[in-house]
């Protein structure tokens, strides 16, 4: 994975581009307040309905970085942004992986003066209905997660033994970690970019859906809010998971990574974090 997609937020390197559209007043959420960061791949079918479904959700400006996607996805965002001033399309040369990709949404997000930060998945699995209540969270908490793991929330749709292999995961990761959250895998997320300014994405060492757990983990050492919001996760209905068996093993050996301090956590010192606001 190139080091240039996982460095500090403040410091991104640009890759090609649409314009960055101008500001303009939402219904819900001004537009310039919050940026939804889509990581595509192979997602040529979804692109579209997803996108649609979020705008009729509120009126916010969506990032896409597509990796290369052999089947067109990247082209059918620059069909729709040529004629949506709303959407943005990042085209990286390579399949570089979810978390590199996440984070230069997230320092596209920073950079160009962004409150919040929101990753969801392309496939339609995270609700776009439920991004009001995920903006609206921010206003008291640094980072609001669409939780499948708190009451009113569930899964609906995915096998059974996946459903079991990603609650161990989040039962050992607060168990051995202590985190506050109780989806701890969950990609459905709304973060202040202020927040954002204490991550170090060059320490994160996951490629997979494990950076979340990393990610989580520097959240907690930051001592940043976090609340949870509860949403229905629809397994993906077309395409192929981008989830490989092997993820969840990963993840869970990188718990006890983190907690022997084996692997550094992904948080600046405060010194640090001045002299990137000095900048």
């Amino acid at each position: 994975m190139p080091s240039s997609d996982r460095g500090q937020v403040t410091a991104p390197s640009e890759e090609t581009a649409h314009p960055d559209p101008g500001g303009v007043a939402g219904r819900s959420v001004p537009r310039r307040t919050a940026l939804v960061v889509l990581a595509t791949y192979n997602e040529r079918g979804n692109l579209p309905i997803v996108l649609e479904r979020i705008w009729a959700a509120t009126d916010i400006d969506v990032l896409v970085v597509d990796d290369n996607s052999p089947d067109g996805t990247g082209a059918v965002a620059d069909r729709i942004a040529d004629r949506e001033p709303r959407l943005q399309v990042i085209h990286r040369a390579g399949k570089a992986g979810l978390a590199s990709a996440l984070f230069r949404g997230y320092a596209h997000a920073f950079e160009h003066g962004y409150e919040l930060a929101i990753e969801m998945d392309a496939d339609l699995s995270h609700p776009p209905e439920a991004l009001p209540a995920l903006i609206a969270a921010c206003a008291t908490a640094d980072v609001a997660i669409g939780s499948r793991r708190v009451p009113g929330g569930r899964v609906v749709g995915r096998p059974v033994w996946r459903v079991a292999l990603t609650a161990s995961a989040c039962i050992w990761a607060r168990a051995v970690l202590g985190l506050p959250m109780h989806d701890c895998t969950s990609g459905y997320r709304c973060m202040r970019t202020e927040a954002l300014r204490v991550m170090d994405f060059s320490r994160i060492r996951s490629s997979g859906y494990g950076f979340l757990i990393e990610l989580d983990w520097a959240i907690k050492r930051a001592g940043q809010r976090v609340v949870e919001i509860p949403i229905t996760f629809n397994d993906r209905a077309h395409g192929l998971s981008k989830m490989r068996i092997g993820m969840i093993p990963e993840a869970m050996i990188m718990v006890l990574k983190l907690r022997l301090r084996l692997v550094p956590a992904a948080v600046r010192d405060r010194a640090e974090v001045a002299a990137g606001k000095s900048r």
